[in-house]
């Protein structure tokens, strides 16, 4: 009730200074404690305990007009390395990464989470392409996370500008890729004009639809 009433509390502050919307809560769980960029922003180790948290900080917000993005789908919990500087790799099978990494996100769709961010991870059991993050994964964000887990929210991307991402991909090239795999918002574009040049290229050549694009704008 206190997570709940701290929610409430952000979306009052929010919404005096005209904010809609929060990249919050962070619904990792923190099983790997070497992990040098979700720790204390997660509720902790216990899977329980971080969705019904979760939901708790979420509906706080939404009940009282903020739409919350819980993050980082499909979970950063259980990482060495930071996806602000590197591109982490998860290893597990994806057996493991449902009953655990996973347990969280469903919880927050069911609640009725309006908006989800998909993390900078290589994920081989999701997606084998080589380093490819998970936020440019077609598999992960739409057969995963859209087909399969049934969300309909919005599909919001980390940061582009983190090296998980601009390591591998110039601008305007990942910023397409994210749109391709199924994300409807893309944070931080490191060159927005090039991103949108590109985007433009994309939809002559028919990699993108005008359909999706017109879609996700109106999402």
């Amino acid at each position: 009730s206190l997570i709940y009433d701290m929610g409430t509390e952000v979306a009052r502050e929010f919404l005096r200074m005209g904010i809609q919307m929060n990249f919050a809560p962070v619904v990792d769980i923190n099983n790997n404690p070497n992990n040098p960029v979700i720790n204390y922003r997660s509720f902790g180790m216990d899977r329980e305990n971080v969705a019904r948290k979760g939901v708790a900080y979420m509906l706080g917000m939404q009940e009282n007009g903020v739409l919350a993005t819980g993050k980082h789908f499909p979970g950063h919990g259980d990482t060495d390395s930071d996806s602000h500087k590197t591109l982490p790799v998860i290893r597990h099978s994806r057996t493991h990464l449902d009953s655990l990494e996973l347990y969280p996100f469903r919880r927050m769709i069911h609640a009725g989470v309006g908006a989800l961010m998909v993390a900078h991870l290589d994920i081989p059991s999701l997606d084998s392409t080589p380093h490819q993050a998970s936020t440019l994964s077609k598999p992960i964000v739409t057969g995963l996370l859209k087909n399969e887990l049934g969300f309909r929210g919005l599909v919001v991307t980390d940061a582009m500008n983190m090296k998980g991402v601009a390591d591998y991909y110039p601008p305007g090239i990942a910023d397409v890729k994210a749109i391709e795999a199924g994300n409807d918002l893309v944070e931080f574009s490191k060159n927005i004009p090039k991103a949108i040049s590109e985007v433009k290229k994309a939809l002559k050549q028919g990699t993108l639809s005008k359909k999706d694009v017109y879609q996700r704008v109106k999402k």
